[in-house]
């Protein structure tokens, strides 16, 4: 494929010991010691009373780090496209349905059956921040941040307009969690626009190449637990490139079908 080359505008991260962009970039920077601790899920602010209640993790995340990115970019939601990309599921709500179908009167509740669809976090995202743009929800397993990545940066480069990323993972109760062992929720949100765009942080170069070597880890163990055990984690890589200032860095970000996204990376000044 040809390179896409997309800049990075504002950046939203909440995960376990990385409570928000600015805490998380004194950690990714080397600046302050990681110390990993549960994630907590504020309340969607954006939504009302009644969905705020109804809202599962993967929701809670989504919106979270949704909203520091657009803060931290300075751009009006309700104009941009978004990409939500995850490796699976809301895995809590897929547990309670599949006890519900197992039980005897095998009835479903259907507020848990409305947020168990794979683009819920979307659809309440658009409608809090009262937007009409196109939005893509993706799935791919492991591969799930690079393939919401290379998803947004594709759409970016053909409508020369910017588009917002999210790319969540949310654990499952057993006996799934013991298949799917994701240990905590994490989530990060990128608003990408097209390269050389006013107040870009970072330019991005993306490039699929085989899978020839291990795909860019952490010197630190904490950090590289985190970045092995949930897939949208990989995504952290980028945010250390950041968060460092370096001037250029190669990134290789797992994907799929035995091929690596590679990531050139490389920092503007704000």
């Amino acid at each position: 494929m040809s390179r896409l080359t997309v800049d990075v505008q504002g950046v939203g991260l909440l995960g376990p010991g990385l409570a928000c962009w600015a805490a998380a970039r004194e950690v990714l920077a080397g600046r302050a010691v990681y110390v990993a601790a549960p994630t907590v899920l504020p309340a969607p602010q954006r939504l009302p009373s009644a969905e705020r209640r109804r809202a599962g993790a993967a929701i809670k995340l989504a919106m979270a780090v949704a909203d520091e990115a657009v803060v931290h970019a300075n751009v009006d939601p309700s104009h941009l496209a978004s990409v939500f990309t995850a490796s699976s599921g809301e895995g809590a709500i897929c547990h309670a349905l599949c006890e519900s179908l197992a039980g005897a009167d095998r009835l479903v509740s259907p507020t848990r059956f409305t947020n168990s669809v794979h683009n819920a976090a979307a659809g309440y995202w658009h409608i809090a921040v009262v937007s009409h743009a196109a939005s893509t929800s993706l799935c791919a397993l492991d591969a799930g941040f690079a393939a919401g990545l290379l998803e947004a940066a594709a759409q970016v480069v053909v409508s020369s307009r910017p588009v917002l990323l999210v790319a969540t993972d949310t654990p499952y109760p057993e006996p799934l969690h013991a298949t799917r062992p994701l240990p905590d929720n994490f989530g990060l949100a990128f608003v990408l626009a097209p390269r050389g765009s006013p107040g870009s942080m970072a330019t991005l170069m993306l490039s699929l190449a085989a899978a020839e070597g291990a795909p860019t880890a952490f010197a630190e163990a904490g950090l590289e637990t985190l970045r092995g055990a949930i897939p949208a984690a990989a995504g952290l890589t980028l945010l250390q490139a950041l968060a460092q200032g370096v001037a250029e860095r190669r990134i290789r970000l797992p994907g799929a079908q035995q091929q690596h996204l590679v990531v050139d990376f490389s920092v503007q000044s704000r």
